[in-house]
């Protein structure tokens, strides 16, 4: 074996994937087509649920004071995520190419082997480890691994060697995006919808301006190199009457409305990630973020079957989790698609759709539904409100002095938090030590500053945040919750 696992694409969910293995200790060797970083913005900031992750793996620190708000939107209506708690804001205007940089740079120092300029040709699983046939700077070569994960983009070239079905909708329409210099244009951070499409205006920086263009009746395009900025000016033109073509165009792309997921995540020794599972209309930037989810749900799970230390069911868990938030996510970017981008025949539901986000609990549903804090995994029967959902960061006090919720989790390891100073159940976590970190700690502060944990007595964590076992409140006992989700000791 090469590697026990290789992940192909250096983008956000490869690296962040790559991080997770290198945390938990297994080696990992990523290849990528590109030689070099592109340097292009592409997907812009990130949400809550992707500030906690790297916040919990010492990543955040690195990106230094972020511009953050709650202020977002649900098919260009404004939507205030506010409504959810004070916490959740989002990272505004951070470029991908910033995400990136700093995710590689988090990854390979922890040991992570990225090869740039290592092209995927095939993959052949034989059932006792994957070949890869790459093409690199010392011409073709044949690498084999235990595990290989695709995490190459909507046209991803693993998906298609390794056979998933991806059945969805083709695209419909063609829409522009230019990162452009040299021209000041009236902000419009939401779109402005227009009678002949939408456009949308937002500030980037160093002086860099974001535009967004959709035409409507533009059919769709297979475009082997990007749109010219003559294309992107002429169509801003048509629908603004502005001219903006003496701007100076840094990025030019083109993208599409296709929405499509693969029906399986995993397929034998083989597993897809990010944009290679789903794509999407690129709604809300919710695109980057789920990708990193993906690879944050995977990374541990991988990690503890290669290290032998769970089963392969574990790996089924990540199919039945992710698949489902990433239906959800199709759900909704179409939807919201079908209210920004449709003419006039749509106005009425666009009003209607108004006048029910006025209501909190509309607000909420819809704000919960695009930055992923809906998201709750089945672990389980039980009536604790947190069991399957993520651990919210709380302030610990512990034997050792403060603590935090955010830092017990730093290191990707289970978490088997004591709230009630209980030896037995300490005695009974014993088997598990090797995986799971036993910690006795209560919240500083009562009610809503202890997390409504008041009447809790422990909770068990996963190496992703998220909490797999409460008492009260988990019908099963402690160690049927540690034998699923850390194996047999």
């Amino acid at each position: 074996m090469d590697a026990p696992v290789i992940v192909v694409g250096a983008g956000p969910a490869g690296l962040m994937l790559a991080g997770e293995l290198r945390v938990a200790g297994v080696p990992v060797v990523v290849l990528e087509r590109l030689e070099r970083r592109t340097g292009e913005s592409r997907g812009l900031g990130f949400t809550t649920r992707t500030l906690e992750t790297f916040d919990q793996r010492g990543i955040l620190a690195r990106f230094g004071d972020i511009e953050r708000s709650t202020l977002g939107h649900f098919g260009g209506l404004p939507l205030d995520f506010g409504v959810l708690d004070d916490a959740c804001q989002a990272a505004k205007t951070v470029p991908q190419s910033v995400t990136e940089t700093h995710l590689e740079e988090w990854a390979a120092g922890l040991g992570a082997d990225i090869r740039r300029g290592h092209e995927v040709l095939s993959v052949h699983d034989d059932g006792e480890g994957v070949d890869v046939e790459v093409r690199g700077p010392g011409g073709a070569q044949t690498l084999r691994a235990s595990w290989l994960v695709g995490c190459d983009g909507g046209r991803s070239t693993v998906r298609k060697a390794a056979g998933f079905d991806f059945p969805g909708t083709p695209a419909t329409m063609e829409m522009f995006l230019a990162d452009i210099k040299g021209i000041e244009l009236k902000p419009r951070m939401i779109g402005e919808t227009l009678p002949g499409g939408m456009v949308m205006v937002g500030p980037l920086p160093g002086g860099t301006t974001r535009i967004v263009v959709c035409e409507r009746g533009t059919p769709p395009r297979r475009r082997e190199s990007p749109p010219s900025f003559d294309e992107v000016a002429a169509a801003w033109q048509r629908l603004t009457g502005e001219d903006i073509s003496a701007a100076e165009p840094v990025w030019v792309s083109a993208f599409g409305d296709a929405a499509r997921q693969v029906t399986e995540y995993r397929r034998g020794r083989v597993l897809l990630a990010g944009d290679a599972a789903h794509i999407h209309l690129p709604a809300g930037g919710q695109g980057m973020n789920t990708g990193i989810q993906d690879a944050f749900n995977l990374g541990w799970k991988l990690a503890s079957v290669v290290r032998e230390r769970a089963p392969l069911s574990l790996l089924d868990t990540y199919h039945t989790e992710r698949h489902a938030v990433g239906r959800r996510l199709l759900m909704n970017t179409r939807a919201q698609g079908l209210l920004f981008l449709s003419g006039a025949e749509v106005q009425p539901l666009r009003d209607s759709l108004k006048e029910l986000m006025a209501y909190e609990d509309v607000a909420r549903h819809l704000a919960a539904m695009v930055t992923g804090l809906e998201i709750s995994y089945d672990v389980g029967r039980g009536t604790h409100p947190l069991l399957g959902r993520r651990m919210p960061h709380l302030e610990l006090t512990g034997p050792d002095g403060p603590t935090s919720t955010t830092e017990l989790l730093r290191p990707g390891r289970g978490v088997l938090l004591d709230l009630a100073d209980n030896p037995r159940l300490r005695r009974r976590a014993d088997p598990w030590a090797e995986r799971v970190d036993t910690v006795t700690a209560r919240p500083r502060g009562t009610g809503a500053a202890a997390g409504g944990l008041n009447d809790t007595t422990a909770l068990l964590v996963r190496p992703d945040g998220y909490v797999a076992w409460a008492a009260p409140g988990s019908h099963h006992d402690l160690p049927m919750a540690l034998d699923r989700w850390f194996g047999t000791p």
